[in-house]
C-alpha cells in the first residue's frame, strides 16, 4: 500500500508545490517511509528532499527548506504505507467472520497492527509482536495503545481467541509497563464466558497494570444474524449483573477505571451515569460515554437556541436502537420552537439483523425502508453510518443513491450526533430581529 496522497491542505508547502491528490511519497531523505509515524519523523527536517510519483507516473524530486514543526500540509490514503499487519487470531465473536458474503473486499480486512492502534486507536490483541515491533514501540516511545484484552486468564484467553500466543497477555502488558507505554484495555463481554467471576478476576488483574493503564471499555458482543455459533447477546439481567459489578470494582478507587458502553445502560433500562464516570470520555469512540455527552451538550445549546424560526423546517433523524431514545428526548424540547418539526425514526438494522443497536452499521437498505414511508424533507444521520472518507454505506450503496430515492436533502453530521452541528443548522433558519 503506496503512501498516496487523498487531500493537500490550502495554503500549505504540499499545495504551492503543486504536489496533489493521487500523488506518491516514495523517499523522504533517501529513506522509504513505512508507515505516518516513518513520515511524521522523517518531515521534522528543516531540509527535505521529497521524492515523488505523480498520479500520471511521472517521477520529481523537491528540495524543501521549511522550520522544524511546519508540516506539508499532506492527507494519505491510509496510515500505514507498507502491508498492514494482519489479524492472526480466530475470536469467537469476530465481526469479520459474521459478515455475509458479497460485501466490499475492505470488509474482509482483518488487521491487528500496533501502528494503527497508535496513529487511529484501533484494538489490538497484542498477539503478533515481533521482537523488532517490540523494540520499535520501546524506542520511540509508541503509545498510548488500544488493546483488546478480553480476558486476563491466559487459558481462556487462548480459548477466545483461538490462537495459543493469547496466553501470554500478562508479558505483554508487562512489556509494555516496564518500557512506560501508556495504554487502554477492552473487554468484549460474552454472556457465560468471560462474565461474572472471569470479570471480576479480569479486572483486579488489569489493574496491578494501573501505572500504564488509562482506561478499561467493556462493551457487550455484538451478533449479525450471519453468525452460525451459538453466542448469546446480553440481556436486561446480565447488563444490571455487568454494572454492578463494575460499580463494586469502582468504589475501591479513587477514580472509575472501569467504564461500561452505554448499550449496557441501555439494556438494563438505566441511566447512563453523570459526566464524572466517564473522566476524559477516552474511549467514547468504543460508545462509551457519547450519550452523556450529547445530553449534557444539548442541555447547554438548548438553552440559547432561538424560539422561533423564520420560516418551517423539518428535520427527520434517521436513529438507530442505541441513541433513539435520547433523540426523543431531544424531541420533547426541540418542538417549543416555533416552525420547526422534529420527527425521531428508528432505523431497524434488518441487513445485520435484530440484535445490532449501533449506528455505523446502518445500511442503505435500512434507510431506505425505514424513511419511504416518512418520506422526509431534511434527513439527519451521523457520518459513521458511512465509510471514512467516502459516501458509501457498508453495503456499497452511496449517499446519492439514497437522495434519489428518498427526494431529500441529506444532512451528514460528524461524530454520532454532533449536537453542535444540530443547532448550527437550527440557526441557519432562525428568525433574526
Amino acid at each position: 500500500m503506496p503512501a498516496k496522497i487523498i487531500e493537500v491542505a490550502e495554503n500549505s508547502i504540499a499545495e504551492e508545490l503543486e504536489i496533489g491528490i493521487g500523488d506518491e511519497i516514495l523517499k523522504i531523505n533517501g529513506q522509504i517511509p513505512r508507515d505516518y509515524i516513518d513520515y511524521n519523523y522523517l518531515t521534522t527536517c528543516e531540509e527535505l528532499n521529497l521524492w515523488i510519483k505523480h498520479a500520471d507516473g511521472t517521477p520529481e524530486i523537491y528540495e524543501i527548506e521549511k522550520d522544524f514543526d511546519e508540516d506539508l500540509g499532506i492527507t494519505f490514503e491510509s496510515a500505514v504505507f507498507d502491508r498492514i499487519k494482519p489479524c492472526t487470531n480466530h475470536c469467537i465473536f469476530c465481526f469479520v467472520d459474521g459478515q455475509p458474503d458479497g460485501m466490499r473486499e475492505t470488509l474482509y480486512i482483518k488487521d491487528d497492527d500496533y501502528r494503527l492502534s497508535y496513529l487511529q486507536g484501533s484494538y489490538v490483541t497484542l498477539t503478533n509482536l515481533t521482537e523488532k515491533d517490540k523494540e520499535r514501540i520501546a524506542t520511540m516511545h509508541l503509545g498510548p495503545l488500544y488493546v483488546s484484552v478480553h480476558t486476563m486468564n491466559p487459558e481462556l484467553r487462548v480459548k477466545m481467541l483461538r490462537n495459543p500466543k493469547a496466553s501470554l497477555i500478562k508479558d505483554n502488558l508487562k512489556f509494555l509497563q516496564e518500557n512506560d507505554i501508556p495504554f487502554h484495555a477492552q473487554i468484549v463481554l460474552c454472556p457465560t464466558i468471560n462474565d461474572g467471576e472471569e470479570l471480576k478476576y479480569s479486572l483486579e488483574e488489569l489493574y496491578k497494570f494501573k501505572s500504564v493503564l488509562l482506561s478499561v471499555a467493556i462493551v457487550p458482543v455484538g451478533i449479525t444474524q450471519y453468525r452460525k455459533d451459538n453466542l448469546k447477546t446480553v440481556d436486561k439481567q446480565k447488563a444490571n449483573e455487568c454494572i454492578d459489578i463494575v460499580d463494586e470494582f469502582n468504589k475501591k478507587r479513587k477514580k472509575y477505571p472501569v467504564c461500561l458502553s452505554d448499550e449496557f445502560y441501555l439494556i438494563a433500562e438505566r441511566e447512563v451515569p453523570p459526566a464524572k464516570y466517564y473522566g476524559r470520555f477516552e474511549q467514547i469512540e468504543d460508545g462509551v460515554g457519547a450519550l452523556r455527552l450529547i445530553k449534557d451538550d444539548f442541555e447547554k445549546r438548548f438553552k440559547k437556541a432561538p424560539k422561533k424560526l423564520k420560516k418551517p423546517l423539518r428535520l427527520t433523524f434517521g436513529a438507530s436502537k442505541s441513541v433513539y431514545n435520547t433523540l426523543k428526548d431531544f424531541e420533547k424540547k426541540l418542538v417549543e420552537i416555533e416552525n420547526l418539526t422534529v420527527e425521531i425514526v428508528k432505523v431497524e438494522p434488518r441487513f445485520y439483523g435484530k440484535d445490532i443497536s449501533v449506528a455505523g452499521l446502518i445500511c442503505y437498505q435500512d434507510l431506505v425502508e425505514a424513511m419511504t414511508p416518512v418520506k422526509p424533507c431534511d434527513l439527519v444521520i451521523p457520518s459513521v453510518m458511512l465509510s471514512p472518507y467516502t459516501n458509501k454505506f457498508l453495503d456499497g450503496k452511496t449517499l446519492d443513491e439514497l437522495k434519489d430515492v428518498l427526494k431529500c436533502n441529506i444532512h451528514v453530521i460528524k461524530d454520532i450526533y454532533s449536537v453542535k452541528e444540530i443547532f448550527d443548522l437550527i440557526n441557519k433558519y432562525k428568525e433574526v430581529k
